[in-house]
């Protein structure tokens, strides 16, 4: 199995950006796909952004689309997720999941096995 956490939130004025990091121990996390989710205060986790194991593939929520990048260093066994052009509907905590597979990014909790811890990120003036 491979344990995450997350790292990178805090509290940003609209407009503004962070990185997230999702680092990855355990099993070889270039076998693994991963997922950046959301979860608002009061609302279910949703899908922001999908990363295949290779990195070659990567999927957007539309919420996010243009403003949010999702990479990843195998070499580091870490994936980040760029947060650009902040708003405050981006307000959550964000976690990052991972899953050994191949195929196209996934969108849904239920593909994903590992998860992090969630880190916060907060966007108000």
């Amino acid at each position: 199995q491979v344990q995450l956490v997350d790292t990178g939130g805090g509290s940003v004025q609209p407009g503004g950006s962070l990185r997230l990091s999702c680092a990855a121990s355990g099993r070889t996390f270039s076998r693994y796909a991963v997922g950046w989710f959301r979860q608002a205060t009061g609302s279910e986790r949703v899908f922001v952004a999908a990363i295949t194991a290779s990195g070659g593939i990567t999927a957007y929520a539309d919420s996010v689309k243009g403003r949010f990048t999702i990479s990843r260093d195998n070499a580091k066994s870490t994936a980040y997720l760029r947060l650009n052009s902040l708003k405050p509907e981006d307000t959550a905590v964000y976690y990052c999941a991972a899953e050994s597979r191949t195929g196209m990014p996934r969108r849904t909790e239920d593909d994903y096995t590992y998860w992090g811890q969630g880190t916060q990120v907060a966007v108000s003036s």
